[in-house]
């Protein structure tokens, strides 16, 4: 039997790192580069559509943002704001989608048009400028840098891992300096601060720790309490929104699904990229999650330094008798160990409480 094909959903111009999805607009948000060096790779994000064709869930280049030398090396996302890693810094960002008002002449007199993404003909003058160009006849999509902050303070500093915790009022930062720090966010409009305020951090000492604030909870020691490592270390994961199943992605390429509480396998697919894995994301389950999933139980993205953008799908499975069980998960830092931080930053990110050494 020949290995398994999966589908090929988009090929950027550029490795791919990092990998989000936004469930109300149906985006699939996808950001890589080159880097600095003069090699001719570009950095951006890239906005995805998604939707589905002829029972097929499909994706087609939206809009192209330009990173210029910095690659985003990974993602967070908070309704339309984005916090990209980008070296040594963290850049939150704003999209706007707007579908243009008025129809066409061809609209007008009831012909049909072609279906699908289109190229526009040129760009407008500020696009061009910035290297940002929108794909789509009918769709004005802006991309506004808010604010950066530097977030790793090594001798090599760069942010490795971001994300916003379940309110979007704090973001957590990790580098190689082993440090997380947590900032204080806000947008200009009012968020409420909810219930668990946990963060999971697992680093390569192999320990995997939650914290409440500065104070550690309790802490995994994964030689101690974990079972034997395969030959195969996974590289990314990641939890579908109602913790059900766990997206995993190694450094050989291969992904795989497992059921969260009993670390079952039930999708595997080994080397589906040739190469190392850099980001997994799984298809909400909300907004126009289930319109986009079809008859699939779940859907999970996978990206690599390939330059490719996988969809993997796994069917509905037949449920038996008796409770469904699931576990949520929270969200995981490889850092090796861990401290919060408090610096002076303007404008939209402030830092939280000062130093403390665990």
């Amino acid at each position: 039997m020949g290995r398994r094909r999966t589908p090929e959903l988009y090929r950027a111009p550029f490795p791919l790192y990092a990998l989000r999805v936004d469930p109300s607009a149906g985006l699939l948000i996808a950001a890589g580069g080159g880097g600095a060096a003069k090699t001719g790779i570009k950095n951006g994000v890239h906005f995805l559509q998604l939707e589905q064709i002829n029972g097929r869930l499909s994706a087609s280049l939206l809009h192209s943002h330009d990173t210029e030398t910095r690659a985003t090396m990974n993602l967070a996302l908070a309704g339309n704001i984005l916090a990209a890693g980008q070296d040594a810094h963290c850049q939150l960002l704003r999209f706007q989608i707007h579908q243009q008002k008025g129809k066409n002449k061809a609209e007008k007199a009831g012909e049909s048009l072609p279906q699908g993404p289109r190229q526009r003909k040129g760009a407008a003058p500020a696009e061009k400028k910035s290297g940002a160009e929108t794909h789509q006849e009918g769709v004005e999509f802006s991309v506004e840098n808010l604010h950066e902050v530097q977030t790793d303070f090594s001798r090599d500093p760069l942010q490795k891992v971001v994300c916003f915790n379940h309110d979007n009022t704090l973001l957590a930062t990790g580098g190689t300096d082993g440090c997380v720090r947590v900032w204080k966010v806000w947008f200009g409009e009012k968020l409420n601060l909810g219930p668990g305020k946990l963060l999971v951090t697992v680093g390569w000492d192999l320990k995997a720790s939650v914290w409440q604030k500065d104070q550690l909870v309790t802490q995994l020691h994964w030689q101690e309490n974990g079972p034997t490592f395969s030959n195969t270390p996974y590289r990314y994961q990641a939890c579908s929104e109602s913790g059900t199943f766990l997206g995993l992605g190694t450094v050989t390429g291969s992904v795989a699904i497992y059921i969260a509480f009993s670390l079952q396998r039930l999708y595997y697919v080994k080397e589906a990229h040739g190469i190392v894995v850099t980001d997994v994301a799984f298809l909400p389950e909300k907004g126009r999650g289930p319109e986009l999933l079809g008859s699939h139980e779940t859907a999970l993205f996978s990206v690599a330094v390939d330059s490719r953008c996988q969809l993997h799908l796994l069917p509905s499975r037949q449920r038996g008798p008796g409770p469904h069980c699931s576990l949520h998960l929270g969200p995981q830092l490889r850092l090796p160990r861990i401290r919060l931080m408090g610096s002076a930053c303007p404008s939209h990110l402030k830092p939280g409480s000062g130093p403390v050494q665990p």
